[in-house]
């Protein structure tokens, strides 16, 4: 890492303090929620958000593009919509004055760079598959040709985890696209009170413009350049292999309540997110404590339980706790 690219990791800590000050003028807490998105942007990462309806997280989102700068749309998924509803479609135009008719093709809603898939979980297989070919390779393909995204390119995508009746549950190999699964819970009482206050009232807040897309590009190719320790690298794959019943690294309550550990993504994205979450808190390199504190939203939607789980009332973010408690760094 040379010396300028030094100094913009210790100006970030600034700079991640007045992202989220720009943030909290729309949104009262969720503080670590703000925090996540933010390594997962400078990682280059999509998020799975998922709380009850009514917590603002379309709200959050919309107000993250604001705060840099990027175009934004958001897709309200449903059972009757198709694949180029969300790619777009080529449409038959007459030129007024040659005569001449011709296809146009009309850019769908994920040509953003930040997409909010709303619901995602309420749209066919057919279309989720659409979005997971632009989140893996920042591209869409439609009437034969291939168009690149804008980049930085974000699919940030929502479900509601209340009902699930009429839905699409999302494929274990989609969900492993995502980079975070994040939690968002009810806010405490003194936040509620906040909330409440600033929404009744003539309030209107408008956060300003922290960073552009250029600038984020940049912080991406220097999260790529933080170096991290050989033993923390073991650490990371010691994590997501003891999550596997299969390997000699699982504890025995792993191979009695897991069909299907993580995979190798999981141990890259740990050591991806710790890098992005060092740099943010202006730390040059990555310690121990930047691994587990992603490992919950990196490892929980990779980890299958199986009934004997279900019948204990477990869950996979119980199980990844536990394996941060017994497995030394």
């Amino acid at each position: 890492m040379v010396a300028s690219d030094a100094e913009a990791v210790a100006q970030l800590k600034d700079l991640k303090e007045q992202l989220c000050r720009e943030v909290g003028q729309v949104i009262v807490g969720q503080h670590q929620i703000v925090e996540q998105l933010l390594v997962a942007l400078l990682a280059g990462g999509h998020c799975l958000l998922l709380g009850v309806p009514g917590l603002a997280k379309t709200t959050l989102i919309h107000t993250l593009a604001q705060t840099l700068d990027l175009s934004f749309s958001r897709i309200q998924f449903t059972p009757d919509l198709m694949p180029s509803d969300i790619t777009g479609t080529e449409v038959l135009e007459e030129d007024a004055q040659t005569g001449r008719k011709g296809f146009r093709f009309i850019k769908g809603p994920l040509f953003a760079n930040i997409v909010l898939a709303d619901e995602i979980n309420r749209t066919p297989p057919k279309t989720q598959a659409a979005l997971l070919q632009a989140m893996q390779e920042h591209a869409v393909t439609a009437g034969g040709q291939t168009m690149n995204l804008s980049e930085p390119f974000f699919v940030l995508a929502t479900q509601n985890p209340i009902e699930q009746e009429g839905t699409y549950p999302l494929p274990e190999a989609q969900l492993d696209r995502f980079f975070f699964n994040l939690w968002i819970d009810y806010p405490a009482q003194g936040e509620e009170e906040e909330i409440v206050r600033l929404t009744t009232s003539a309030h209107q807040a408008r956060p300003a413009r922290v960073l552009g897309a250029e600038q984020l590009l940049s912080l991406q190719r220097l999260v790529r350049q933080v170096p991290v320790a050989d033993h923390l690298i073991s650490y990371a794959v010691r994590l997501v292999r003891s999550s596997r019943p299969g390997d000699p690294l699982a504890p025995a309550y792993v191979k009695e309540l897991v069909n299907w550990g993580a995979g190798p993504r999981a141990s890259q994205y740990l050591v991806l997110a710790g890098k992005a979450r060092a740099i943010l808190d202006g730390r040059p390199c990555v310690a121990a404590e930047d691994i587990r504190a992603v490992a919950l939203p990196v490892m929980r939607h990779r980890i299958v339980l199986n009934f004997h789980a279900e019948a204990q009332n477990l869950s996979a973010a119980g199980l990844v706790e536990r394996l941060l408690a017994e497995v030394a760094a």
